[in-house]
């Protein structure tokens, strides 16, 4: 390692023995270089890392922010408490004192020590600081930067006038009147970006069905999309709507809960540059090559061929649970370990599999990625994948469009497991639409915490216009929503509702666009610690004691007619009646562990509600 800091990579009982053997060098106070390297080189190329060190309440600012790193003469720029300069070699720390409101930012900034974070003056402050009177700070902003700096601004705001209102809120809130003076001339007249890089920027290549969509970049600061000008005509599918923002599509592919916690945990542009497979046959990736020989998702056995009494009869070849080996969990992780196994959205445990045509059900890793196995939880929801397929019956029998499913027996004693058939690729080789899902929290511009927020209205009113049949849809979110009530789950949030896009090959617009078949739906009450669970989205206004004239007020502001809701209604919960009569547990699984017991309270759940709701 070429730089040394106390306290952070080395003690100082070890620095000082290592200054005195001669293998280090001290350059002052906490900092050491090894003594055979090129100590101006080492010190300039870990230079935001030094500053860090030395000043860690201060940021980079002006043209460091931009550059997140120093400028050609060896000068690093920095705002804190105070004003000084610190001289290290080549090095010439440049610090100013902080105005009392500054607008700052993160970004990420990469030596060859690794990639650390770092706080910097976000946009209108950067841009301020390049108009403060007699700065050494300002004059490091050169006019290309200053160009960039306006167009990028610009762009956020929308227009000049925007931009330089904005950037006139804050230049009050710090008494720098001739700045924003400044600032608000310079932004009244549009100027071209220039592109501004550093060694923790990258470029990544979205394809979606093994084309080109785009290129998604990040500079260390922010995300930016370009969509592809050149190559087949494909209908739009990613868009960014905030500049800077990772589109929301985007987000809504990446790994949440316990996959995120495999992947210890990383942020958004290392899943991105660690995985390459998503739903959808969304691939990214850096080396465009790579995409070529990624394999593509298309069904090459059905499910249904493979199920007998909703139980799975092929063969299932996936990780299993030994007692003197690793848990299922941890075994199941393992697989993640490859960048080519497919990244999963969602919460539960979850793993991407292949049916083969001989009925063979393995892991995905280096196929194609036809189902979704849902294992057992532990600490009291090893009947999640029973109360599910329950759910998905109930779904199926009021007249919901459900995936293929079936339970799947799992070795080691281990509870059964839920396998269910992707609909969002093609049904063979001879099938050629392209298709996409994208869940309502993308289509609402939501990011995934967010997926508790907003109300069954809002849903709809987002569906009606991007309905290619708006009307069988607010009919279908209307059953799918007394669905969710009369069965108590409490987790049918803005994730767990998507709608589903086709295109005709060399199409540029979408031939339908219509809410997705039903999935993740269960009886979320019969849990542990779930026992007084609402519903996830509020509908006219509730999420508990909902009566027919709930769901008949949310169905006419919709804009379906009374009539039709109300018979919409009626055959919903005469279908449901029906089907807790005859829905019966495959005989197959009656030896689990409660599982009866289990199946039996999700029925006296589900009867207490139609009876109340009647």
């Amino acid at each position: 390692m070429p730089l040394h800091l106390v306290g952070e990579t080395i003690d100082k009982t070890r620095s000082h023995y290592l200054a005195e053997t001669g293998k280090v060098v001290q350059l002052m106070r906490g900092i050491y270089v090894d003594a055979g390297d090129d100590i101006d080189q080492v010190v300039l190329s870990h230079a935001v890392r030094i500053a860090r060190y030395l000043y860690p309440r201060a940021y980079l600012s002006a043209a460091s922010a931009v550059l997140l790193g120093p400028t050609i003469d060896g000068r690093l720029y920095l705002t804190g408490q105070r004003v000084q300069r610190t001289r290290l070699r080549g090095l010439e720390i440049v610090q100013n004192k902080a105005p009392d409101q500054p607008s700052t930012a993160s970004a990420v900034v990469a030596d060859s020590m690794g990639e650390f974070p770092v706080v910097v003056s976000a946009l209108r402050q950067r841009f301020l600081e390049a108009f403060r009177l007699r700065s050494e700070h300002a004059a490091s902003i050169d006019a290309a930067m200053r160009e960039a700096i306006a167009a990028r601004l610009v762009q956020e705001y929308g227009d000049p006038k925007a931009a330089a209102d904005a950037v006139w809120a804050l230049a009050r809130e710090n008494a720098w009147y001739r700045e924003g003076e400044g600032a608000e001339k310079f932004l009244l007249r549009r100027a071209p970006a220039v592109a501004v890089r550093n060694a923790a920027a990258f470029e990544l290549t979205v394809a979606w069905h093994g084309t080109a969509l785009g290129e998604l970049a990040h500079d260390g600061f922010e995300w930016r999309w370009t969509a592809a000008k050149d190559g087949p005509a494909l209908p739009p599918l990613i868009r960014q709507t905030l500049p800077g923002r990772l589109p929301s599509f985007i987000v809504a592919l990446l790994p949440e809960g316990w996959l995120e916690s495999v992947l210890n945990d990383a942020d958004d542009r290392v899943l991105l540059r660690t995985g390459k497979r998503y739903l959808s046959n969304i691939t990214i990736a850096e080396k465009k090559a790579d995409l070529a020989n990624l394999p593509g998702d298309v069904l090459t056995a059905r499910l249904e061929t493979y199920t007998r009494d909703g139980v799975f009869t092929g063969t299932y070849a996936g990780p299993g649970r030994s007692a003197i080996d690793h848990d299922f969990e941890h075994r199941l992780a393992r697989l993640f370990q490859s960048a080519q196994t497919p990244r999963l959205s969602g919460v539960q445990i979850k793993a991407p599999m292949n049916l083969s045509q001989d009925g063979v059900l393995l892991p995905a890793t280096e196929l194609a990625f036809t189902h979704i196995l849902k294992p057992a939880g532990t600490g009291g929801f090893e009947a999640l994948p029973l109360v599910e397929w329950i759910g998905l019956a109930l779904a199926q029998a009021v007249g919901l469009e459900v995936p293929a499913n079936a339970l799947v027996p799992m070795p080691d004693g281990m509870p059964a497991a839920l396998v269910v058939e992707r609909f969002d690729i093609r049904t063979g080789e001879h099938d050629p639409r392209m298709i996409a899902m994208e869940d309502l929290c993308s289509v609402l511009d939501l990011a995934p915490k967010d997926k508790y927020t907003g109300t069954m209205e809002r849903v709809a009113r987002a569906l009606g216009p991007l309905s290619t049949d708006a009307e069988s849809d607010l009919r279908t979110l209307l059953k799918r929503a007394l669905l969710a009530w009369l069965i108590a789950d409490g987790d049918m949030h803005l994730k767990n509702m998507a709608v589903l896009k086709t295109a005709p090959p060399g199409k540029k617009t979408f031939a339908s666009v219509r809410l997705a078949p039903v999935y993740d739906t269960l009886t979320t009450r019969v849990f542990p610690g779930f026992e007084h669970d609402r519903l996830a989205l509020k509908l006219n206004g509730k999420d508990e004691r909902l009566r027919r004239a709930d769901f008949v007020a949310m169905a006419t502001l919709a804009g379906l007619r009374a009539g039709d809701a109300n018979e919409t209604i009626e055959s919903v919960l005469q279908a449901f009646a029906r089907a807790l009569d005859g829905l019966h547990l495959p005989a197959a699984c009656r030896a689990q562990a409660n599982a009866q017991a289990i199946a039996d309270k999700v029925l006296a759940l589900c009867r207490e509600r139609l009876g109340g709701f009647a």
